[in-house]
């Protein structure tokens, strides 16, 4: 019998050829680490397995192991010791945050820092802006203390901030700011496709930011929308965004994919919280085989047309790369 004369199977015939002809391909220089930095001392998070919140001493001495493995960049979450309602904590010399950035830069000058800015973590409220009587997040009032918050990271030694707050405008009053501050080399990734997702439910309980009442759905986006995306990317570009990111990742690849398409500039993803606990669940209920799947999951992250890749999963990813 005369078999056909398309063979696909021809290339996958072993390991050395499957890797000659592979498309895409992950490296440590693809991943950013997300760290929780608290003024206490250093706690495990219970529904991230493998996950801490690190005292400043403690983040400086993990920022370290990080840049020793080849992974190019931290992300950073404060935890204060104490909230109020304007989240005074997030733009202060001293914030936890501002602190932690000094003892990486010194201990670890190599390593890119990324400050997240946003007021949940610091608000008493654990809404992302100020609100009014009516409890509605005020946009053009947050939009100043977002502001001061990026300045303040900067001056302490961020190399990159993050505004993943949603309020309309961010990237263009930090802009501003920071060059009026003197800190135009500083870059700014732009949460512009942030989503009111049910996967960020462990990263609450890490960085204590539930909010106390109602929900972040008035200014997070709608999971089920897709055009809405594209024009808040176009919005953030135009307003000076040098890298965009989608967040979650895992449910979003139709977006990410998108977003590529006409995104011309470095494009990141957030694998979420989430996504990383129920790796993690279902690998230690024997469920899963949680090496394969963390690969299989950041290397489709990347197929979409992700650039860059913020995961939970970074240490052990580099290590499973050396291997």
């Amino acid at each position: 019998m005369k078999g056909p004369r398309e063979r696909p199977r021809r290339l996958r015939r072993n390991e050395t050829l499957r890797r000659l002809v592979r498309e895409t391909r992950l490296s440590a220089d693809d991943l950013v680490f997300p760290l929780f930095v608290t003024e206490g001392k250093t706690q495990p998070i219970a529904s991230m397995p493998g996950q801490f919140r690190w005292s400043v001493e403690e983040a400086a001495k993990q920022a370290e192991q990080i840049a020793s493995s080849g992974i190019p960049a931290v992300l950073l979450f404060g935890i204060p010791a104490e909230k109020d309602e304007v989240g005074s904590q997030a733009y202060a010399r001293d914030g936890v945050v501002q602190q932690a950035i000094r003892k990486i830069k010194a201990a670890a000058p190599e390593l890119l820092v990324i400050g997240d800015v946003c007021l949940c973590e610091y608000t008493s409220h654990g809404h992302c802006g100020i609100i009014n009587a009516a409890g509605e997040v005020l946009n053009d009032e947050t939009l100043e203390l977002l502001a001061r918050t990026a300045v303040s990271q900067a001056e302490a030694g961020a190399d990159i901030v993050a505004p993943s707050d949603m309020m309309d405008g961010r990237v263009a009053a930090i802009r501003s700011a920071l060059d009026e501050a003197g800190l135009s080399e500083v870059a700014i990734i732009s949460y512009a496709a942030k989503y009111a997702s049910a996967f960020y439910g462990p990263f609450r309980e890490a960085a204590e930011s539930s909010p106390a009442f109602g929900d972040r759905r008035g200014y997070q986006m709608d999971p089920a929308n897709r055009r809405e995306a594209l024009r808040e990317v176009n919005l953030d570009l135009a307003e000076g965004a040098d890298i965009i990111l989608v967040k979650p990742a895992l449910s979003y690849l139709d977006l990410l994919r998108q977003v590529r398409e006409v995104c011309p500039v470095p494009l990141a993803a957030y694998n979420v919280s989430g996504e990383y606990a129920m790796v993690k669940a279902a690998a230690q209920a024997g469920w899963l085989e949680e090496k394969r799947v963390v690969m299989e999951i950041l290397t489709a992250i990347k197929r979409a047309g992700a650039d860059i890749i913020i995961t939970y999963h970074a240490p052990d990813v580099v290590k499973w790369l050396k291997e």
